[in-house]
């Protein structure tokens, strides 16, 4: 299912939903959590990213392992450190991506309503901030790991 897409390796297609949009994830929920009156324009947003950031996230780490499988398995000396130094940041990524995107959710069905009251819904503006800067480190961490692995051949 995450090996080929038309013929083509699927972790360079899929890779590029999550370099989108987990970095939107990211700031829609920052947002989200430090600016109340904006929280009406972007509790849309926010749910739908996430929800689709984490499973792009899956996706792209799902295909990187295929298509490890299918062309590096043996790669070893200078590539292979490579592919090591990217594959130790997906799932990291993936947890994180995973709970920025589960708090952001209960952040929004918190707020509407004031359901968890002020210290409440403060608890968990602070948990997404910390979240998504978590998040933030890893997506740069493995994008950045994966452009090095394949340019600076």
């Amino acid at each position: 299912m995450f090996d080929q897409v038309l013929g083509l390796p699927a972790h360079p297609l899929v890779v590029h939903f999550a370099v989108v949009l987990t970095p939107m994830l990211v700031a829609v929920a920052v947002a989200y959590a430090l600016v109340p009156r904006w929280r009406a324009a972007t509790a849309w947003a926010v749910t739908l990213l996430s929800i689709a950031a984490p499973v792009a996230v899956f996706a792209a780490w799902q295909s990187g392992q295929s298509l490890k499988a299918a062309r590096f398995a043996t790669a070893g000396g200078e590539l292979g450190q490579r592919i090591s130094a990217h594959e130790a940041h997906a799932v990291p990524l993936l947890l994180s991506a995973a709970g920025l995107g589960s708090v952001s959710l209960v952040l929004v069905y918190a707020s509407r309503g004031d359901r968890f009251g002020r210290p409440g819904t403060a608890v968990l503006s602070a948990l997404t901030v910390v979240l998504a800067a978590v998040t933030a480190y890893y997506v740069f961490l493995a994008g950045d790991s994966g452009a090095r692995a394949v340019w600076e051949l």
